[in-house]
């Protein structure tokens, strides 16, 4: 008898507990099986600024790893402009998916929705995926300008009030931003040039036919500070780069508390599916992890980030609110 009751509980037990269970809704087994499934085909990053830029390279890395891992084709596809926003305004209109997919930056997310009065998308056209990688923003000169640290180009600057000229690659990047950042906090008065990417700020700088500093993402100068041909003054990021030891912070050179660094990751169109999202995550993170991965980034001057997609959806966040402060302290303006 006592056997026949508990078998009797027994069953009860699993009755009660299937009626309570979650069922899986048809479009949760559907997400769930395009997560299986995926790529099925190839796969689109797109890239809101020219190629050679530390956004292009870093996407390529990512590309590359995924293609290989899951046989696929990752295409790179640049759409230069704006400082980022035509890449961004054709992402947001993609097809959510998992099939289109952006490397996003801390200009594009971190910055243009706050410089910007009138943009053809938002931040919450978009849902975080994962953040790949960072890197220091350099206050780099042609080797033969007269001054030879940071410190001295302040004060030129301070003599020669809106004279001499800052370059970076396209009006609402970290280094546009970086760039107001530091006349405010230096007390200086400079005049802003901006480029259609890194390539042309380097060209410029090299042949010093108009800019006199240029502060951009470092890794695109590296190979010429390091031939002689560039001088870096300064690294706007709280520690030395492990790539170029002898180069001061901004810290250092007397602007207690200036922090300038860019960091970069994917967004998908919102409304991808978390299977998605989190099979494109998981990956990245196995590459992201691996010592190979973390040298070849090393010595392209980035450190390889990581994490949830809600850990990089909280940096976009808390970026939106400090550079926000920047733009308004500033003045900063795309006109």
């Amino acid at each position: 008898m006592t056997r026949n009751r508990n078998a009797g509980l027994a069953v009860a037990s699993l009755a009660v507990f299937a009626l309570a269970a979650p069922l899986s809704t048809p479009a949760q087994a559907q997400a769930r099986d395009a997560a299986a499934d995926f790529p099925n085909r190839s796969v689109r990053f797109i890239v809101g600024f020219p190629p050679a830029g530390t956004t292009d390279i870093l996407a390529r890395v990512v590309a590359q790893h995924l293609g290989d891992r899951w046989g696929q084709t990752f295409v790179i596809d640049n759409r230069p402009g704006a400082g980022g926003n035509i890449g961004a305004e054709l992402a947001a209109r993609a097809n959510p998916d998992g099939y289109t997919m952006m490397m996003t930056t801390a200009g594009v997310s971190g910055i243009n929705p706050t410089l910007y009065r009138k943009l053809s998308w938002s931040p919450k056209n978009f849902e975080a995926v994962v953040a790949v990688g960072q890197t220091p923003n350099a206050f780099v000169v042609n080797a033969s300008a007269p001054q030879k640290t940071l410190k001295e180009f302040i004060a030129a600057a301070r003599a020669n009030p809106g004279k001499l000229v800052f370059g970076a690659p396209g009006i609402g990047t970290t280094g546009h931003l970086s760039g107001e950042l530091f006349k405010t906090m230096a007390g200086v008065d400079l005049t802003f040039a901006a480029f259609k990417g890194s390539a042309m700020v380097v060209s410029d700088l090299m042949t010093s036919s108009g800019i006199n500093i240029a502060i951009d993402n470092l890794p695109p100068y590296v190979p010429l500070i390091k031939s002689g041909k560039l001088r870096a003054l300064a690294m706007g990021t709280p520690k030395r780069t492990s790539v170029l030891p002898d180069v001061p912070t901004v810290e250092e050179a007397g602007l207690p508390g200036y922090l300038a660094y860019a960091w970069f990751g994917l967004v998908t169109p919102r409304g991808t599916p978390k299977a998605v999202i989190d099979k494109v995550n998981a990956e990245t993170n196995r590459m992201l992890a691996m010592p190979a991965t973390q040298a070849r980034l090393a010595d392209l001057a980035i450190d390889a980030m990581g994490g949830s997609a809600a850990d990089f959806n909280k940096l976009i966040d808390d970026e939106l609110k400090r550079w926000g402060e920047v733009v308004r302290k500033s003045g900063a303006s795309p006109d």
